[in-house]
Order: structure tokens, then sequence, then C-alpha cells
């Protein structure tokens, strides 16, 4: 069971990246898997990402956006009664994300796309044997059902100029003219892998920090005056979030940095050493799997006391270096995910739209397990309601 790919950059001659046969073939294309995109195609897919949810498109477009979408699904999950939380914002998550990737209109589509997603997300880490009754074969076949709809919206804009919104679909189009590597199943095949990963990642992170805030409510408390103290600095109290709102938030960033911190969304990173290498007087052989086990630097007693305690506060005494070192729950270098930035500003906005406008309280779940991602056996339910 393995899957290579062209050496890493740090230890080209050491190692290559390597991914489990089921994910690989999840998110392959005729034996190319575009996760592993390396070199040129590793950049224009970064470059592509960064231009549509970078920095400068969060400060001029996407931050109101993301503003109204988390007061409008807030406020309909408030007149509900108790809700699933991880589901509610899995679904909120990727209708946000695939609108402005496809312009997926979930109100008005006859397919429920994130349906699609969780599906394939219950089944893919799986023995891969791809035959009829297997959860691999049932992964697959909404993979395929996935990636025909991704298709299809991809002809009927090549085909009809009029459909054209000047989004991220819209760029990859424009892009084939040039980067000769971009065609119209490897456009598909981007397509699927970033609102995989942006459905997953941010869900589950949202879905931990409900459990930590239900379950500390003096963290409630503080982040609840620090974002009375932004509005209350507005002439306009219902005016929307700024940037540098969002930039001045001390607390909230290190509630955000907590979640990050315990989440460790990812277990771990595959890499195959392509040499014999020594560490600490082990000899480990070419050929030879390695799973670099990242959520042993961030729950690293050493560096973070209690480190399974979720405390906001530690943040304060942490200096950079350590940081740097020990915290990296968007990857790091070249590879460091493209919307970690993105990632933060999300979490951030809505613990301001969740404490200024709402209550909220876990009405029951709270069970969290790794297998190996996290699952949260039968749910998290919270129940909001609007604040005067």
């Amino acid at each position: 069971m393995k899957r290579t790919s062209t050496s890493c950059n740090m230890k080209e001659l050491w190692f290559e990246i390597w991914y489990l046969d089921s994910f690989a073939k999840v998110f392959s294309l005729e034996g190319e898997t575009r996760l592993n995109a390396i070199g040129r195609v590793h950049r224009y897919i970064r470059s592509i990402t960064l231009n549509h949810f970078g920095v400068e498109s969060l400060k001029e477009s996407l931050l109101p956006k993301i503003e109204e979408m988390l007061h409008t699904n807030l406020s309909k999950w408030a007149t509900q009664g108790p809700v699933d939380i991880k589901h509610v914002i899995s679904v909120m998550v990727f209708n946000f994300v695939a609108n402005k990737i496809v312009g997926y209109d979930a109100e008005n589509s006859k397919e429920k796309l994130s349906d699609n997603y969780t599906n394939i997300l219950n089944s893919f880490i799986s023995f891969p044997l791809n035959i009829p009754g297997t959860s691999f074969h049932r992964c697959m076949q909404d993979r395929d059902k996935m990636l025909k709809i991704l298709k299809d919206t991809l002809m009927e804009r090549l085909h009809d100029p009029s459909k054209r919104r000047g989004d991220f679909l819209d760029q990859a189009i424009d892009d084939m003219e040039t980067e000769k590597f971009l065609t119209v199943d490897s456009i598909t095949q981007l397509l699927f892998g970033i609102l995989f990963a942006t459905f997953e990642s941010m869900s589950t992170i949202l879905t931990l920090t409900f459990k930590f805030l239900s379950e500390n409510t003096r963290v409630v408390e503080e982040l609840a005056a620090e974002h009375d103290a932004i509005v209350r600095k507005r002439e306009n109290p219902n005016s929307r979030l700024t940037w540098e709102e969002y930039k001045s938030m001390t607390f909230t960033q290190m509630v955000v940095n907590e979640s990050l911190r315990i989440s460790n969304n990812v277990p771990g990173l595959f890499r195959k050493a392509l040499k014999d290498f020594q560490i600490k007087g082990y000899t480990v052989p070419a050929g030879w799997t390695i799973l670099l086990v990242t959520p042993a630097a961030q729950l690293n007693p050493e560096t973070f006391k209690d480190p399974i305690t979720f405390n906001p506060w530690r943040w304060k005494d942490l200096d950079q270096v350590n940081i740097s070192k020990n915290f990296m729950p968007f990857g790091g270098g070249t590879r460091q995910c493209a919307g970690a930035e993105y990632s933060k500003l999300i979490l951030s906005t809505f613990l301001h739209v969740l404490v200024t406008r709402f209550r909220f309280t876990k009405v029951k779940g709270g069970d969290v397990s790794r297998t190996p991602i996290i699952s949260f056996g039968d749910g998290i339910h919270i129940k909001f309601t609007a604040k005067n």
C-alpha cells in the first residue's frame, strides 16, 4: 500500500512524499496525485488559492461576506432548537466555499453537494478494495458522482461564456491558455480536492471550539468582553467588522491558536526514505515509510504545560521561537496551507458574531475520538438564542 511522488525539497535526496492507497486513489487522476503536486503545478495551485482566499481577497471582499454568512446561519439555527453543530457547520462552510469556487447555489440546487462530501469523508479511510459492498467502493461512487458534477459545471462555462462569474473556476479556465498542465480533468480534480480540504478541516476545528467553550465559561466571558469593546468603539454598533478590528482581537487569537493546537486535525504526515539514514543511533532503511506525528510537537508537555488542557491564556507567555518550532497547524515551508489566514479569519469572525449576537448552551454530546480523523460520536448538540 504505497504511493510516491517526486522528492520533497528539504531533504530531496533522502525523502519523498507518500500517501495511503485509499487517500491517493480518491484524489488521483490517471495515476498522478494532484495533492502531491510539485514544482510549477504546486506553485500554480498555491497561487490561484491565494488569489481567491489570501489576505488581499479577504481584506477587499471576503470579510463582509463571511460575516454575513455566519450571521445568517446562526440566526437560522437560533430558530431550530438544538442543532448538531458539526453537521450544520459542515454544510455552511461547504456551501460558502463551493459558491466562491464554482458558483454553487445551495438554495436552488437539486444536488446537496455537502452530503456527497460527507459520505466520502465517512468511508475514504478504509481498505482500498473497490468492489461492490465495501466502504471504499461506496466512497469511489460518491467521488465519481462529485467529479461528474464539477466537470459538467466546467464544461457549461466553457461552452457558454454568459455563465462566467469571475470566480476561482473562471480563472482556471482562463489559465488553460498559458498553463499547459491545466486540462478539463485536472481542473476538475483540483476543484474536488480544494473543496474537500476546506470543508472538513474548518468544520472539525469549529466543532471542537464549541466543545471547549461550552466547558469553559471564563473563556466565553473574556471573549465577550473583548468583542463588546470592539462594538462600543464603533460610531455605528451595527456596522460591519473591519480588518483592523479583526487584527485587534488579541484574546480571540489565543482561543483560535489553542483550538488549533489541541485539534491537530491532521494526525501525521507520511514520507518514504529514499536512502538509509540515521537518527539518534538508529538506522532507518531505504524504502521504509516514515510517519511524522505532528501532534507530538503541539502536545509536548515540555513546551505546553498540561498540554491536553484548553488554556488560551498560555499564549501570553509563549515566545515566538517556541511557537515557530512547535506550533504548525497549517504545515510549514513551501507547503504551508494557502488557506491559513482564511481559516483563522473564519474562526475569529465566527466567535465575534457568536458572542455579540447570540447565546448558546450545549444540550448533549461532547465525546471526541480519532479514527484516525477526529469524530464526535453522536454529535455535539447546541441550542442557540439570539440576544435582544
